[in-house]
């Protein structure tokens, strides 16, 4: 899985657990619901670190928690 894919994925898992959707993690995040949206719904291909690091405040989450998941045990580069 592509490391954009594998994040996309990781934000949707989050949002099933955290019994949120986009709107919900707007609200807590400050990042627009438009490039939450374009992202996870893939008409975005890259999000920036900064982005992540708000949209791991929003899950109540460190970056390192993000990624400290299964979805990241086989990424390869895109290119």
């Amino acid at each position: 899985m592509t490391l954009t894919s594998a994040v996309r994925k990781r934000i949707k898992n989050l949002l099933k657990e955290k019994n949120m959707n986009i709107w919900k993690l707007y609200k807590a995040t400050g990042v627009s619901a438009s490039t939450l949206t374009y992202f996870v719904n893939q008409e975005r291909g890259l999000i920036t670190l900064r982005t992540l690091l708000h949209i791991c405040e929003g899950f109540n989450i460190e970056l390192k928690e993000f990624f400290d998941d299964p979805v990241f045990d086989d990424v390869y580069d895109e290119e």
